[in-house]
């Protein structure tokens, strides 16, 4: 497998431009596929796409010969757009991209999914933790547009992975909150991440989302790794970092916020409440930074 040209969809927005400096930094060629104005000059091409249609999306694909795609071209939450457009923005673009990726005879996909597709931060009720450490085959019930979208989103993937003809390698990364050094001082080292106060921090940093969090440096990498990956069909990834975003050690938390879920493995120290072992296996990925060392 030869991968020299990868495509970047949302290279306009806050992880998307990252990726493409960090591919940038690898020796790729990369191009940005996103809609408007280019606001970013770190990719090689620039093609204006609306990935909600089928054609504009194989094209600007096929245009400079993508040999993988990282898909970060969607509505991020589910908050300032109707409930069906959040849908149609991660669940048909994905499929475009993947269908696009297929035919183009593509290497590899990578797909941003998130903690969302578990049933987390967005929804209406607290999310349903039924065993600790958390892996990829845990239930997902999410009730929120976001979270429904990311679940369908993985599903599609997943049909597309099962098919015979179909050579792609696809990922599905499941991140959570993505921060700069700038956002984890402010929102971490500078605010009281006690057992006390946790119950009243951030919902992007709390209970429903299990106290994850990960550096912008590893939501590149594992991106990267996910794209030079060589497996058969689609597989998910917990892409979160390896300690909490609590000052309290794990076993606390557990006590304390999922008193009725089963411990399997209980974390030590500040460890993460994900089981990350799936992606060190397949991806050849760990996550390096925390918060703890700002």
């Amino acid at each position: 497998m030869t991968i020299d040209t990868i495509a970047v969809t949302g290279g306009n927005g806050k992880i998307g431009e990252a990726v493409l400096d960090h591919l940038s930094d690898h020796d790729y060629e990369t191009v940005n596929v996103a809609r408007g104005k280019q606001r970013e000059d770190v990719s090689d091409r620039y093609v204006t796409t609306d990935l909600l249609d089928a054609g504009e999306t194989y094209g600007a694909l096929a245009k400079y010969d993508a040999d993988a795609v990282i898909h970060m071209g969607t509505i991020p939450n589910p908050y300032s757009n109707p409930d069906f457009r959040v849908y149609e923005s991660n669940v048909l673009s994905a499929a475009h991209v993947l269908e696009a990726a297929e035919s183009l005879g593509m290497e590899s996909v990578c797909l941003a999914s998130s903690i969302n597709a578990l049933g987390s931060e967005h929804q209406e009720r607290p999310a349903e933790v039924e065993y600790i450490p958390v892996d990829e085959s845990h239930p997902r019930t999410p009730d929120d547009s976001y979270g429904i979208a990311k679940h369908a989103m993985e599903v599609t993937a997943d049909g597309f992975g099962r098919r015979p003809s179909c050579d792609l390698t696809v990922s599905s990364l499941r991140y959570p909150w993505v921060t700069t050094d700038a956002e984890m001082r402010e929102a971490l080292v500078e605010t009281d991440r006690s057992l006390d106060a946790l119950a009243d921090v951030h919902p992007a940093t709390s209970r429903d989302v299990l106290f994850s969090y990960l550096a912008m440096a590893d939501a590149t990498s594992i991106a990267r790794k996910a794209v030079e990956a060589d497996f058969e069909g689609h597989e998910t990834f917990w892409a979160v970092a390896g300690d909490t975003t609590a000052d309290a050690a794990t076993d606390e938390l557990i006590a304390e916020f999922y008193p009725d879920a089963t411990v399997r493995d209980t974390p030590e120290g500040h460890e993460a409440l994900f089981d990350l072992s799936k992606a060190e296996s397949l991806l050849g990925w760990e996550p390096q930074r925390t918060w703890r060392e700002l």
